[in-house]
């Protein structure tokens, strides 16, 4: 603040106060209280009701009196005059720094006590997993879901279906270093039926109905284009976070044709924050502490194994 808006904000302050001062005395006319000190102001009402001034009662008054005093004993030892700190030398900026390394004091304690403990086993002990479901709550569910189990094109984190491997220390380089996924689009690649024929193979792969005929047209597409990121069984790869196109988990729809034609179409794009700037190691490693107790408490989903039992002819 300015040096002339310090000396308004001084000045206006001072006024005020005398002014309060002044109003006191003024409406206190030293005498005393009831009916004997009262002033009839020429108001009266049905002939016999009239209205007067009554000076305030003394308690009331004295109320004011020390509330005055409390004012200019603040503005002494506080802020409130200006560029004047007051003689304790308080602020609301020293306060909140105060205030922030106590808590960081705390969540040190906290954190002290799982920082050079194995993630696996972080992930089965309560009190560690308690903390992690904060953070994650407080930070991953907005796209993971408040149940870790992911919404279209957000991957679920507890059905032991993972696309980087669902080894603790891999979890953990995800949410530190997040992740980004990329599927180049296709559909130059496949021209004509080509595209119809690759998304009948990979419903081939899954076992779900499908045309024979474009399926087997579209396997040496698919080993062709399509196996260098998703292998040639079409498992995928968790090197390059290529899913696996053999079970029943489909991050982007449900894995129906129309679905998949549209992944081949346009390809698909998805980025994970890296975690560790924004809450620290140790907050990541409790978020993944948790997520690995959520998976761990799920047994793992087989994949169904390619059929051919009631596909199109």
């Amino acid at each position: 603040m300015s040096s002339g808006w310090s000396w308004y904000v001084i000045v206006l302050t001072v006024i005020n106060i005398i002014g309060l001062v002044w109003l006191l005395l003024a409406t206190a006319r030293g005498g005393g209280s009831g009916p004997a000190a009262a002033e009839p102001v020429g108001h009266v009402w049905d002939g016999d009701i009239e209205e007067l001034n009554n000076p305030l009662p003394r308690w009331w008054l004295w109320l004011f009196v020390l509330s005055v005093v409390f004012s200019i004993g603040y503005l002494v030892f506080y802020p409130g005059l200006g560029n004047f700190a007051g003689r304790l030398g308080w602020t609301s900026d020293g306060e909140v720094e105060h205030t922030l390394a106590a808590t960081q004091a705390k969540l040190e304690s906290l954190y002290a006590g799982f920082r050079d403990r194995p993630l696996a086993e972080l992930a089965r002990d309560p009190a560690a997993t308690k903390v992690g479901r904060n953070v994650y709550a407080n930070n991953c569910a907005a796209c993971h879901g408040s149940d870790a189990r992911g919404a279209k094109g957000y991957p679920n984190l507890v059905d032991a279906d993972w696309l980087y491997g669902g080894e603790a220390d891999t979890v953990l380089a995800s949410v530190l270093h997040g992740r980004q996924g990329l599927m180049p689009p296709l559909a130059a690649t496949l021209p004509g039926e080509g595209m119809d024929e690759v998304a009948h193979y990979v419903l081939s792969l899954s076992g779900q109905d499908h045309d024979r005929r474009l399926a087997a047209l579209g396997k040496p597409k698919f080993e062709t284009i399509c196996a260098a990121c998703h292998g040639v069984a079409g498992t995928g790869n968790t090197a390059l976070g290529a899913p696996n196109l053999t079970d029943d988990v489909w991050l982007h729809g449900q894995g129906d044709l129309a679905a998949i034609r549209e992944a081949i179409t346009y390809g698909r794009s998805g980025v994970m924050p890296a975690w560790e700037p924004l809450i620290g190691t140790d907050r990541a490693r409790l978020a993944a502490a948790w997520v690995l107790s959520q998976a761990e408490s799920r047994p793992a989903t087989p994949a169904p194994a390619p059929e051919t039992a009631g596909a199109s002819p």
